[in-house]
C-alpha cells in the first residue's frame, strides 16, 4: 500500500504538489496527525511515527488517478469540462458585498443566502491576515462570511506568523476546527484541486467530508505567489506603486485597481515565474467537480459567470434568485450573454488542458526534480 512517503517521491519531488492541503487535512483531522502543513503551505510529516500507513492520503491526492473514474461517475462528469446544467451571469444584490468583491460578490452573496436560510452553519473561506497574505478560515457568523470576500490589500492585521507573501490560494485545513465545533453543514469555497480532493474523500465516505454540504469552485488560472521580488517586478510592468493599490483580481489577466480609480493590467504570460510550478500540469480551469463554479471571465465588470453542475447547485442558485439574494443579468439586454460567457470559459478551459498535456508530455521525456 502506498503512503505519504510515496506522495513525496511521486508528487512532491516531481514538483506536482498543488498544496491543496487534502492529505494533511484528512490526517490531522481524523487520524493521528502524522502530517501537517508547513509555513509555505506544503504538506510534510509532523511526526512520522504517528503514521498508520493507511494509504488514504495517497488515494485522495488530486494528482493521483486511483479514484478518478469513481469521482467522475459520482459527479456525472462529461467532456469537455465537466457537467454543465446551466450557465448564467449574476451578482450579489447587496451593494456592500459588491463594493468589497472582485467579480460582483456572487460567491459571498450565495454564502450569505445559505447562512440566512439556515442551510449552512459555516463556510471554509479565506480571510486577509496582512497586506500580502490570506489564510484559510472557518467563518461561522454572517459578519465573518461577509468580510471574507474580495482580494483586498489590508494593513490592519499583524503578520508575525505569516510570510510576507500574497498568495492566491488557500488550503482546506479548516476541517479540524469544523469537527471540533461539531458543524455538520458547511460550504467549501475552493480551487479545482481542493474540490477534487474533497470529492475523492466523499467517494470513500471519509469523515469529515460528509460535513461539506456545498462545494463552490473558483475558476483557476493557477496559484500565484507575490513575494517582495515578484511585487517589484509587477510594479515595474504595470507602472504602479503598491502603496496606491486597493484591490487585485485575477481573470485571464491580473487586474490591479488603484485608489485613484484607475486600473492596470498585467498579462499572465508576464507572470510565469510567479505561478506555482505544479499549476503548469493542472488541466482543470473551471472547477469541474463543484456544485457551482464561479469566475469573472466572460462577464462584464462587476458581474460573475456562474456554472451550475449538480442538481443541488441548481436548486441553491434558483433559491437565491427567488429570495433576491442574487441578481441575474437581464436577458433582455443581451440574450446571448450567458452562452457567450460559457464559450469564454470553454476556451479558457481548453487552453489550460492543452498546456497541461504538453507539459506532462515534456515531463515524461525527462527526469525532473524540483526543490520545493
Amino acid at each position: 500500500m502506498k503512503t505519504f512517503f510515496n506522495l513525496v517521491q511521486e508528487v512532491q519531488k516531481q514538483g506536482l504538489c498543488y498544496r491543496c492541503g487534502g492529505c494533511a487535512t484528512f490526517c490531522t483531522a481524523i487520524n493521528y496527525g502524522a502530517l501537517e502543513i508547513d509555513r509555505t503551505g506544503k504538506p510534510v510529516y509532523g511526526d512520522m511515527e504517528k503514521c498508520i500507513e493507511c494509504g488514504l492520503c495517497y488515494s485522495i491526492c488530486p494528482e493521483i488517478n486511483e479514484l478518478d473514474e469513481e469521482t467522475k461517475r459520482q459527479a456525472a462528469w462529461s467532456e469537455p469540462m465537466g457537467r454543465v446544467i446551466e450557465t448564467t451571469v449574476v451578482r450579489s444584490s447587496d451593494p456592500l458585498v459588491r463594493d468589497r468583491a472582485t467579480d460582483g460578490g456572487a460567491v459571498t452573496g450565495l454564502l450569505l443566502h445559505l447562512f440566512d436560510r439556515n442551510r449552512i452553519d459555516g463556510a471554509i473561506v479565506t480571510r486577509s491576515v496582512g497586506k500580502y497574505q490570506r489564510q484559510p478560515f472557518l467563518a461561522t457568523t454572517r459578519e465573518e462570511i461577509q468580510n471574507s470576500g474580495g482580494l483586498l490589500f489590508e494593513t490592519s492585521h499583524g503578520m508575525k506568523q505569516f510570510s510576507d507573501q500574497y498568495m492566491t490560494f488557500s488550503t482546506i485545513e479548516e476541517f479540524k476546527p469544523m469537527i471540533k465545533k461539531g458543524l455538520s453543514r458547511v460550504a467549501l469555497v475552493g480551487t479545482p484541486c481542493q474540490i477534487k480532493s474533497l470529492r475523492k474523500m466523499q467517494v470513500l465516505s471519509l469523515v469529515p467530508s460528509d460535513s461539506i454540504t456545498f462545494c463552490l469552485g473558483l475558476f483557476c488560472s493557477g496559484n500565484f505567489t507575490f513575494g517582495e521580488t515578484e511585487r517589484e517586478k509587477l510594479a515595474e510592468i504595470a507602472g504602479i506603486s503598491w502603496a496606491n493599490v486597493v484591490r487585485i483580481n485575477l481573470k485571464d489577466k491580473l487586474i490591479i485597481s488603484l485608489n485613484s480609480g484607475e486600473t492596470r493590467t498585467v498579462e499572465l504570460e508576464q507572470m510565469k515565474g510567479m505561478k506555482r510550478y505544479a499549476c503548469q500540469y493542472c488541466s482543470d480551469y473551471s472547477a469541474e467537480f463543484a456544485d457551482i463554479s464561479f469566475g469573472g471571465i466572460g462577464a462584464l465588470e462587476g458581474w460573475t459567470t456562474v456554472i451550475t453542475r449538480t442538481p443541488l447547485g441548481r436548486a441553491v442558485l434558483a433559491d437565491s434568485r427567488s429570495f433576491k439574494s442574487i441578481e441575474q443579468f437581464n436577458v433582455e439586454d443581451n440574450a446571448g450573454f450567458a452562452s457567450n460567457a460559457l464559450q469564454e470559459v470553454r476556451k479558457a478551459s481548453a487552453l489550460k488542458k492543452k498546456k497541461a498535456r504538453h507539459k506532462r508530455r515534456d515531463l515524461t521525456n525527462r527526469s525532473v526534480q524540483v526543490n520545493i
